[in-house]
């Protein structure tokens, strides 16, 4: 058993779920992060130690790996500047910070690396978008580094704080009409739990080393079909017009243009040029059975929920 665990991205969305599941299979989780604030959910955890570090500093990096003897990098940005073959932020979150981890695993002979990539990857450099170009290199990193790898490719994954229904909802409360660009994109949400237990059910065992997975739901939905369930579970049932390519392209390009984080780019929109499906059935090694969307959905959404994550993990640990 791999009782120390470095968890990289751990203080995010996803990290949570499994720094959480990691804890409770008994084993102590590094996660490091660069505001302690930014993992105050993990803070009360006694399995869970929260540091604060730049893993994006090598000789830090390398501190990180004393005492630990498997690492699980999480790390993944939506929006990353633009370049050829990516932009800059892209380059450094997906392929140069996976080329630091595995170098610095080496120098301290730490062997296990589990590696969370995206749906949609296809290991080829013709893909439409620099995000999933980026993912692509990232993925070679893993795989050329000799070390006992895994990679996950999920789909969008859902589920209470998640930065995706969540959105959907949000924008229902605010208009009257939500105009939509990709309506007709499909994809196949996976719950944020199945996606934290696939991972800890995966690490101690030998046969998913030098495999990589795909994580995805019971069921393919449109995009239309997604906001439709976001705005209806909560409460703002709305109409969605189906915007064409040109259109949204225009759209895309003011929104990159306001102040922030943009809420679509053309990247994004060059990402769903791609159906974000599985291409085979869940494999058994993951020890999941797919949870289905619509429920979680009212349970987190609904006004009169007020649910958490937190709230959503003490339930299915029954405190």
């Amino acid at each position: 058993m791999y009782k120390s665990v470095l968890l990289i991205g751990g203080s995010g969305f996803l990290g949570t779920a499994v720094a959480l599941k990691l804890a409770a299979q008994g084993r102590r989780v590094v996660v490091p992060t660069r505001r302690i604030k930014n993992a105050d959910t993990l803070l009360m955890v006694p399995q869970v130690e929260v540091v604060q570090a730049d893993v994006n500093d090598d000789s830090t990096l390398v501190g990180l790996m004393q005492g630990v003897d498997a690492v699980i990098n999480l790390v993944g940005i939506l929006q990353g500047g633009n370049g050829n073959p990516y932009g800059d932020r892209f380059a450094r979150a997906h392929v140069e910070l996976p080329q630091r981890i595995v170098r610095a695993m080496k120098m301290k002979n730490v062997k296990r690396l589990l590696h969370v990539s995206a749906l949609g990857v296809t290991g080829s450099q013709s893909s439409p978008s620099m995000y999933l170009r980026s993912k692509t290199d990232g993925e070679r990193v893993v795989r050329g580094s000799f070390l006992n790898w895994t990679i996950y490719r999920p789909s969008v994954v859902f589920g209470p704080g998640d930065s995706f229904l969540n959105l959907f909802a949000k924008l229902a409360a605010l208009a009257p009409i939500l105009p939509l660009a990709g309506a007709n994109v499909r994809f196949q949400p996976v719950y944020v739990e199945d996606v934290a237990r696939g991972i800890a059910n995966t690490l101690d065992n030998p046969e998913a080393e030098e495999k990589t997975y795909e994580l995805a739901g019971p069921r393919v939905y449109t995009l239309r079909q997604l906001v439709d369930i976001a705005a209806r579970c909560s409460g703002n049932p709305r109409p969605i017009i189906a915007m064409p390519g040109p259109l949204a392209w225009l759209q895309a390009v003011a929104m990159e243009m306001a102040p922030g984080e943009p809420l679509m780019s053309r990247d994004n929109l060059n990402s769903m040029k791609i159906d974000n499906v599985a291409t085979c059935a869940a494999s058994t090694d993951l020890g999941i059975k797919p949870t289905a969307l619509e429920p979680i959905a009212m349970q987190y959404l609904s006004p009169a929920s007020g649910l958490t994550s937190m709230d959503i993990h003490r339930g299915r640990a029954h405190r």
